[in-house]
């Protein structure tokens, strides 16, 4: 159990683009939890990697993750 909440903690840290001036709300951490897992899981605590395979990936994201990725930058 531990694990996989820290799992997810990193997962979530590593959503908002190295350029982006704030972290991700929690919203934003919810709407590409999934995704993240989904099409980038070996970048988890690998935040600039994660960017880029999220931008990468964004045709495939979901409509909200889609969307926070679009608002950072991507």
């Amino acid at each position: 159990m531990k694990i996989s909440v820290l799992a997810a903690f990193l997962l979530a840290a590593a959503i908002v683009p190295a350029t982006a001036q704030s972290g991700p709300t929690p919203q934003e951490q919810m709407a590409c939890r999934s995704d993240a897992g989904k099409f980038c899981a070996e970048h988890i605590g690998k935040p600039p990697q994660m960017n880029a395979c999220l931008r990468e990936n964004k045709a495939k994201l979901s409509d909200s993750c889609r969307k926070v990725v679009e608002s950072h930058g991507g």
